[in-house]
């Protein structure tokens, strides 16, 4: 049985995912590119791709800098693009998925709680309306190298894996399984791994970026953590990453690859209420 000390810190889930994982190779295909992101907000940010660096530089001037970043693909035309963000004293997660297909995007952007925030209590958080997990997400649409225009970017929030029991194997010793309950909520348990016995239900989100192709973003309440994982139901893979603070300090983070062989174990159909 999990006690309260079975739980760890994302740096010692990114070691014990390590071993023989699954990931997809990260690819040389972006490189030497350059991508005009048009987002709906109105930024324009161009990004260029070289060897092993990303450079983005806002037309506005509120952001520019370089990163070293992880591309893969799932299916030709798209490509999940992952890097983190050091601007002064924030540090943010950021995700693209580049449709090339569609020339569209969504970004995803995340980051971790403050130390103090980290020690508000659940139940403190619930009174005074906030969500339990203080993990923070931004998502965010437009097109690829033209003007923005609604309706351009086709990805969309979805309940289509609502009801859906799915199993991960992201190693040959690390084995999960989500339940998606509804568009704001989803349960997972860890069955095999660093994580054995433990599980939770946590706030996510998801969008549907093509045919059984989504986007699956969560943010996980007892240990601070950002999980984002494209879910491709026809080829039975996933790929993303999990971010957050390494040790039990504030001052570094962990983000590492995760991808799986995924298998749906049933679906649940509701009826009309």
């Amino acid at each position: 049985m999990s006690t309260s000390s079975d739980w760890i810190t994302v740096g010692a889930l990114a070691d014990g995912f390590a071993p023989e994982a699954f990931i997809l190779p990260n690819l040389a295909d972006l490189d030497g590119k350059t991508f005009t992101l048009h987002f709906a907000n109105g930024w324009q940010i161009e990004h260029r791709f070289e060897q092993d660096t990303l450079t983005w530089s806002a037309a506005d001037g509120h952001s520019s800098g370089t990163a070293t970043y992880r591309a893969t693909s799932v299916r030709p035309g798209l490509y999940l693009v992952d890097f983190i963000k050091r601007e002064g004293e924030l540090t943010s997660s950021v995700s693209l998925v580049l449709d090339t297909a569609s020339a569209a995007f969504t970004a995803v952007i995340g980051r971790m709680p403050s130390q103090q925030e980290t020690g508000e209590g659940l139940y403190s958080r619930a009174l005074t309306g906030k969500p339990l997990t203080s993990v923070q997400t931004q998502f965010l649409h437009g097109s690829l190298d033209r003007p923005w225009q609604p309706g351009l970017c086709p990805h969309a929030p979805t309940t289509e894996l609502v009801g859906l029991r799915n199993l991960y194997r992201y190693s040959p010793s690390e084995v999960y399984e989500h339940i998606y309950l509804n568009d704001q909520f989803y349960s997972w348990q860890c069955l095999k791994g660093v994580e054995q016995g433990l599980c939770d239900t946590d706030r996510c989100d998801t969008y549907r970026i093509a045919d059984q192709l989504y986007l699956f973003v969560w943010r996980e309440k007892i240990i601070p953590t950002l999980g984002l994982v494209l879910i491709d139901l026809q080829q039975h893979r996933s790929d993303g990453k999990i971010f957050g603070y390494a040790g039990e300090s504030f001052d570094e983070f962990s983000n590492f690859p995760v991808s799986s062989y995924c298998q749906v174990l049933n679906q649940t159909e509701y009826p009309d209420a």
